[in-house]
């Protein structure tokens, strides 16, 4: 069979050879057709090189093209992936840094609080524009595969306003239930069965099967604490399991900024953090990880073209969704996953209009969600006040009212356990101001924001954060790395 795909950012160049080769895991698929598409014209060259490359060690039809014209690419698509990061590592740092000058102590910052609401105002209207795009030039009934963080504002713009056939995918549920196996002893992954099912990265593994033995509360907090590594790494998100009964499936740092209880006060979060890897609760941390290896591709880049040259081994294939889907929805293989969907009552306990991650199964049909999914009242309740700000959020970036996106910052659940609203205002006014060139809806507020910051009398700090990294060398951090996979 023959169609087309669009990969816009596929400068990515890791995720996108790892999207193409588990694509061509399906013998159906040989003849499609790719498009790439970025803003580099360099990762461009550098991601089709490795690309060619694979088709031509394994002797196969397929196409590959590449353009920065993204409606050229996008002409005639029947599938569009999005892995895009508007404004780079440069509007992402002040992310992380100006928050922190107001006491918000992030660790990733791409979701919600302040730094996620910030990213969703510059993607969203991008977003829009790869719809109206997908509308006008791709396939009719085009689906549009959305990668990009704040995956839930995405998608719910993407679908609300883009008017596009949107699903959002993440793999921190196939992570979580990774470390749950793990814990649990099973040989395989396949020895595990599950229902995970909230918002993402706020999604909770509220029935645990292990062999077909449903695994209790309890046995699952013995296993973690009993286990050498997650028992330090996993504090938090082991403590959040001891109170809510259920096991979260997002990494120690990341949970710890979407709650108001753990990163509220400097010595709170050195208590619940591990500063083995960033992603466990670094102040910034995967701001510094991502500077540390911003050009780890061009240094790797002969072994990326060597390794490409090997045959395609459909038993490496990944566990991300994409190719799943395709294969389901081109072949009717029928295929299980987590989703992100406009929920429409899926959830019984939370509002229609949100963007969930929830299970659902693939074929011919579309994509099928499992409905009459009850969550625990306390994962509801978080998941609730995440979309509330969400929500907020998506309507601010539409609507360029700098009034409503304070509002939504300042109703985030971290933000509001550290931050008053006049400093929340003023955080607001200034993250505008520095991302302006990246915030077109608010063209039009940033003056009247540069005054006020001029006749400012809010006290900002010189804080680094309470946990903090310095800088080290890529060599460094894959020594360590190396050492705790040992470890384990």
């Amino acid at each position: 069979m023959s169609f087309k795909i669009a990969i816009i950012g596929a400068g990515s160049v890791g995720f996108t050879k790892k999207l193409f080769t588990d694509i061509l895991c399906v013998p159906e698929f040989r003849d499609v057709e790719f498009a790439l598409t970025d803003l580099s014209e360099h990762n461009l060259e550098m991601i089709k090189a490795i690309l060619d490359r694979v088709v031509e060690a394994n002797g196969l039809p397929t196409k590959v093209t590449a353009t920065t014209n993204r409606r050229q690419a996008l002409e005639g698509a029947r599938y569009i992936i999005s892995c895009v990061r508007v404004g780079g590592l440069e509007a992402y740092a002040d992310d992380i840094r100006i928050p922190l000058k107001y006491g918000i102590d992030q660790c990733v910052g791409d979701t919600i609080c302040a730094g996620g609401i910030l990213y969703g105002q510059r993607n969203i209207p991008i977003i829009l524009d790869f719809c109206k795009d997908i509308r006008e030039v791709a396939e009719p009934g085009a689906k549009f595969l959305n990668y990009a963080n704040p995956m839930a504002m995405n998608t719910w713009a993407a679908i609300e306003y883009g008017k596009v056939d949107t699903v959002g995918l993440c793999h921190g549920v196939q992570h979580g239930a990774e470390q749950i196996a793990e814990v649990l002893g099973a040989k395989s992954l396949s020895e595990l069965d599950y229902i995970c099912s909230g918002i993402n990265h706020q999604t909770w593994f509220i029935d645990l099967r292990l062999n077909g033995r449903r695994i209790g509360k309890d046995e699952l907090i013995a296993a973690f604490e009993a286990h050498p590594v997650y028992s330090q790494q996993e504090k938090l998100r082991i403590d959040v399991l001891k109170r809510f009964g259920v096991y979260s499936t997002e990494s120690n740092g990341h949970l710890s900024e979407y709650l108001p209880w753990y990163r509220k006060r400097p010595d709170e979060i050195t208590r619940w953090i591990d500063m083995s890897d960033w992603i466990h609760g670094e102040t910034g941390g995967y701001l510094r990880h991502s500077t540390e290896t911003r050009n780890w591709f061009e240094t790797e880049y002969p072994q990326f073209l060597e390794s490409a040259a090997k045959p395609i081994d459909p038993a490496k294939r990944s566990n991300e969704h994409a190719s799943h889907i395709l294969e389901a929805l081109e072949t009717n293989r029928v295929y299980r996953g987590h989703f992100n969907v406009k929920n429409n009552g899926v959830i019984t306990n939370l509002p229609s209009d949100a963007i969930i991650e929830s299970p659902g199964f693939v074929d011919r049909f579309g994509i099928n969600m499992v409905s009459g999914v009850t969550l625990p009242e306390a994962c509801a309740a978080t998941c609730i006040a995440s979309i509330n700000v969400q929500r907020m959020s998506v309507h601010a970036a539409i609507s360029g009212d700098i009034d409503l996106l304070k509002l939504a910052v300042l109703h985030d659940p971290l933000v509001g356990a550290v931050s008053t609203p006049e400093e929340v205002w003023q955080m607001v006014d200034e993250m505008v101001v520095a991302q302006a060139r990246w915030l077109p809806q608010y063209a039009h507020a940033v003056p009247a924001a540069k005054e006020r910051l001029s006749k400012s009398k809010v006290q900002t700090r010189d804080w680094a954060g309470a946990a903090r990294r310095n800088v080290r060398s890529i060599e460094e951090l894959r020594a360590e790395k190396a050492a705790l996979k040992q470890a384990v």
